[in-house]
Protein backbone atom coordinates (compact mmCIF):
# COMPACT_ATOMS: atom_id res chain seq x y z
CA UNK A 1 0.00 0.00 0.00
CA UNK A 2 1.26 3.48 -0.80
CA UNK A 3 2.15 5.85 2.00
CA UNK A 4 0.51 9.26 2.33
CA UNK A 5 3.66 10.84 0.94
CA UNK A 6 3.60 8.54 -2.07
CA UNK A 7 -0.08 9.25 -2.64
CA UNK A 8 0.72 12.97 -2.63
CA UNK A 9 3.34 12.28 -5.32
CA UNK A 10 0.76 10.32 -7.33
CA UNK A 11 -1.78 13.12 -7.16
CA UNK A 12 0.78 15.77 -8.07
CA UNK A 13 1.97 13.73 -11.05
CA UNK A 14 -1.59 13.21 -12.29
CA UNK A 15 -2.17 16.92 -11.86
CA UNK A 16 0.89 17.67 -13.99
CA UNK A 17 -0.28 15.21 -16.65
CA UNK A 18 -3.92 16.34 -16.72
CA UNK A 19 -4.14 19.85 -15.27
CA UNK A 20 -7.41 20.61 -17.07
CA UNK A 21 -9.22 17.36 -16.23
CA UNK A 22 -12.96 17.91 -15.88
CA UNK A 23 -16.28 16.22 -16.53
CA UNK A 24 -16.48 15.39 -20.23
CA UNK A 25 -20.23 14.83 -20.36
CA UNK A 26 -21.98 17.57 -22.34
CA UNK A 27 -24.47 19.46 -20.16
CA UNK A 28 -25.58 22.99 -19.31
CA UNK A 29 -27.38 22.50 -15.98
CA UNK A 30 -27.75 19.97 -13.12
CA UNK A 31 -30.76 18.30 -14.74
CA UNK A 32 -28.95 17.64 -18.02
CA UNK A 33 -25.90 16.41 -16.13
CA UNK A 34 -27.99 13.94 -14.13
CA UNK A 35 -29.61 12.55 -17.28
CA UNK A 36 -26.21 12.29 -18.97
CA UNK A 37 -24.64 10.44 -16.03
CA UNK A 38 -27.58 8.02 -15.88
CA UNK A 39 -27.07 7.34 -19.59
CA UNK A 40 -23.32 6.86 -19.12
CA UNK A 41 -23.66 3.71 -17.01
CA UNK A 42 -21.76 0.99 -18.89
CA UNK A 43 -21.30 3.40 -21.79
CA UNK A 44 -18.56 5.82 -22.76
CA UNK A 45 -18.87 9.56 -22.33
CA UNK A 46 -18.10 9.95 -26.03
CA UNK A 47 -21.09 7.80 -26.98
CA UNK A 48 -23.39 9.63 -24.58
CA UNK A 49 -22.23 12.97 -25.97
CA UNK A 50 -23.35 11.88 -29.44
CA UNK A 51 -26.89 11.36 -28.15
CA UNK A 52 -27.46 14.17 -25.65
CA UNK A 53 -27.31 17.24 -27.95
CA UNK A 54 -30.44 16.08 -29.77
CA UNK A 55 -31.97 14.70 -26.59
CA UNK A 56 -31.53 17.96 -24.68
CA UNK A 57 -32.96 19.93 -27.57
CA UNK A 58 -36.08 17.77 -27.58
CA UNK A 59 -36.46 17.37 -23.81
CA UNK A 60 -35.78 20.48 -21.75
CA UNK A 61 -37.73 19.84 -18.55
CA UNK A 62 -38.71 16.78 -16.51
CA UNK A 63 -42.27 17.15 -17.77
CA UNK A 64 -41.04 16.61 -21.34
CA UNK A 65 -39.71 13.16 -20.46
CA UNK A 66 -42.85 12.29 -18.49
CA UNK A 67 -45.20 13.11 -21.35
CA UNK A 68 -43.38 11.28 -24.13
CA UNK A 69 -44.30 7.61 -24.75
CA UNK A 70 -41.71 5.20 -23.38
CA UNK A 71 -41.17 3.66 -26.82
CA UNK A 72 -40.27 7.07 -28.27
CA UNK A 73 -37.74 7.79 -25.53
CA UNK A 74 -36.25 4.33 -26.01
CA UNK A 75 -35.87 5.11 -29.70
CA UNK A 76 -34.14 8.41 -28.92
CA UNK A 77 -31.46 6.71 -26.81
CA UNK A 78 -31.34 3.34 -28.58
CA UNK A 79 -27.65 3.65 -29.52
CA UNK A 80 -26.69 3.55 -25.83
CA UNK A 81 -26.41 0.24 -24.00
CA UNK A 82 -29.25 -0.78 -21.68
CA UNK A 83 -31.43 1.85 -23.33
CA UNK A 84 -34.71 0.20 -22.33
CA UNK A 85 -33.97 0.20 -18.59
CA UNK A 86 -32.41 3.64 -18.81
CA UNK A 87 -35.50 5.05 -20.53
CA UNK A 88 -37.71 3.64 -17.76
CA UNK A 89 -35.44 5.05 -15.07
CA UNK A 90 -35.34 8.48 -16.69
CA UNK A 91 -39.12 8.66 -16.78
CA UNK A 92 -39.34 7.54 -13.13
CA UNK A 93 -36.62 10.00 -12.16
CA UNK A 94 -38.44 12.86 -13.83
CA UNK A 95 -41.73 11.87 -12.22
CA UNK A 96 -40.05 11.93 -8.81
CA UNK A 97 -38.51 15.34 -9.50
CA UNK A 98 -41.92 16.80 -10.31
CA UNK A 99 -43.69 15.14 -7.39
CA UNK A 100 -41.07 15.61 -4.69
CA UNK A 101 -38.54 18.28 -5.68
CA UNK A 102 -40.47 20.95 -7.59
CA UNK A 103 -38.87 19.75 -10.80
CA UNK A 104 -35.35 20.52 -9.58
CA UNK A 105 -32.37 18.23 -9.01
CA UNK A 106 -31.71 18.01 -5.24
CA UNK A 107 -28.20 18.90 -4.13
CA UNK A 108 -27.96 16.46 -1.22
CA UNK A 109 -26.51 13.01 -1.87
CA UNK A 110 -29.11 11.33 0.35
CA UNK A 111 -31.85 12.77 -1.84
CA UNK A 112 -30.07 12.15 -5.13
CA UNK A 113 -29.75 8.41 -4.52
CA UNK A 114 -33.53 8.20 -4.10
CA UNK A 115 -33.94 8.98 -7.80
CA UNK A 116 -34.37 6.08 -10.22
CA UNK A 117 -31.12 5.13 -11.92
CA UNK A 118 -29.02 7.22 -9.55
CA UNK A 119 -26.54 5.27 -7.46
CA UNK A 120 -23.78 6.52 -5.22
CA UNK A 121 -21.37 7.17 -8.10
CA UNK A 122 -23.91 9.19 -10.07
CA UNK A 123 -24.89 11.14 -6.95
CA UNK A 124 -21.24 11.97 -6.28
CA UNK A 125 -20.71 13.18 -9.84
CA UNK A 126 -23.77 15.44 -9.70
CA UNK A 127 -22.89 16.76 -6.23
CA UNK A 128 -19.33 17.51 -7.29
CA UNK A 129 -19.81 18.85 -10.81
CA UNK A 130 -23.21 20.53 -10.59
CA UNK A 131 -23.14 21.76 -7.00
CA UNK A 132 -19.38 21.99 -6.31
CA UNK A 133 -19.59 19.79 -3.24
CA UNK A 134 -16.49 17.76 -2.31
CA UNK A 135 -17.00 14.20 -3.52
CA UNK A 136 -15.09 11.31 -5.08
CA UNK A 137 -17.08 9.31 -7.59
CA UNK A 138 -15.53 5.87 -8.07
CA UNK A 139 -16.09 4.67 -11.62
CA UNK A 140 -14.21 1.86 -13.36
CA UNK A 141 -11.22 4.12 -14.07
CA UNK A 142 -10.86 5.39 -10.51
CA UNK A 143 -11.23 1.88 -9.11
CA UNK A 144 -8.71 0.37 -11.54
CA UNK A 145 -6.09 3.08 -11.02
CA UNK A 146 -6.47 3.02 -7.23
CA UNK A 147 -5.94 -0.73 -7.11
CA UNK A 148 -3.15 -0.91 -9.66
CA UNK A 149 -1.14 1.74 -7.88
CA UNK A 150 -1.70 0.21 -4.47
CA UNK A 151 -3.70 3.05 -2.96
CA UNK A 152 -6.40 0.45 -2.24
CA UNK A 153 -6.47 -3.32 -1.93
CA UNK A 154 -7.47 -5.54 -4.86
CA UNK A 155 -10.31 -7.07 -2.83
CA UNK A 156 -11.82 -3.71 -1.85
CA UNK A 157 -15.37 -3.00 -2.95
CA UNK A 158 -16.22 0.19 -4.82
CA UNK A 159 -17.51 1.70 -1.57
CA UNK A 160 -14.31 0.71 0.24
CA UNK A 161 -12.25 2.34 -2.51
CA UNK A 162 -14.25 5.54 -2.11
CA UNK A 163 -13.84 5.55 1.67
CA UNK A 164 -10.10 4.88 1.39
CA UNK A 165 -9.64 7.76 -1.04
CA UNK A 166 -11.69 10.03 1.22
CA UNK A 167 -9.37 9.17 4.11
CA UNK A 168 -6.14 9.54 2.22
CA UNK A 169 -6.91 12.54 -0.01
CA UNK A 170 -7.50 16.01 1.50
CA UNK A 171 -11.17 16.94 1.25
CA UNK A 172 -10.40 20.07 -0.76
CA UNK A 173 -8.83 17.84 -3.42
CA UNK A 174 -11.57 15.21 -3.67
CA UNK A 175 -13.31 16.55 -6.74
CA UNK A 176 -10.20 17.39 -8.77
CA UNK A 177 -8.65 14.04 -7.81
CA UNK A 178 -11.74 12.27 -9.13
CA UNK A 179 -11.39 13.94 -12.52
CA UNK A 180 -7.62 13.48 -12.76
CA UNK A 181 -7.83 9.79 -11.88
CA UNK A 182 -10.51 9.32 -14.54
CA UNK A 183 -8.32 11.00 -17.16
CA UNK A 184 -5.29 9.00 -16.02
CA UNK A 185 -7.27 5.75 -16.35
CA UNK A 186 -9.05 6.71 -19.55
CA UNK A 187 -6.09 8.02 -21.52
CA UNK A 188 -2.97 6.54 -19.90
CA UNK A 189 -3.50 3.63 -17.49
CA UNK A 190 -6.00 1.95 -19.80
CA UNK A 191 -7.73 -1.30 -18.95
CA UNK A 192 -6.26 -3.41 -21.76
CA UNK A 193 -3.14 -1.51 -22.77
CA UNK A 194 -1.71 0.61 -19.94
CA UNK A 195 1.27 2.71 -20.98
CA UNK A 196 3.55 1.30 -18.29
CA UNK A 197 6.94 1.85 -20.02
CA UNK A 198 6.29 5.59 -20.35
CA UNK A 199 4.49 6.02 -17.03
CA UNK A 200 5.99 8.57 -14.61
CA UNK A 201 4.42 6.59 -11.76
CA UNK A 202 5.93 3.24 -12.69
CA UNK A 203 8.36 3.35 -9.77
CA UNK A 204 5.37 3.42 -7.40
CA UNK A 205 3.01 1.11 -9.27
CA UNK A 206 2.88 -2.49 -8.11
CA UNK A 207 0.88 -3.61 -11.15
CA UNK A 208 3.17 -1.80 -13.57
CA UNK A 209 6.24 -3.40 -12.06
CA UNK A 210 4.67 -6.85 -12.42
CA UNK A 211 3.83 -6.16 -16.06
CA UNK A 212 7.35 -4.99 -16.82
CA UNK A 213 8.85 -8.03 -15.09
CA UNK A 214 6.68 -10.36 -17.18
CA UNK A 215 8.00 -8.63 -20.29
CA UNK A 216 11.57 -9.17 -19.09
CA UNK A 217 12.19 -5.46 -18.52
CA UNK A 218 14.32 -4.67 -15.49
CA UNK A 219 13.48 -1.49 -13.60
Amino acid sequence: MLTIGQIEEVLQTMGDMFPDAECELTHSNPFELTIAVVLSAQATDALVNKVTPGLFTKYKEPEDYIQVPLEELEHDIRSIGLYRSKAKNIKKLCQSLVENYNGEIPNEQDELVKLAGVGRKTANVVASVAFHEPAIAVDTHVERVSKRLGICRWKDSVLEVEKTLMRKVPIEEWSVTHHRMIFFGRYHCKSQSPQCPECPLLHLCREGKKRMKKRGIEL
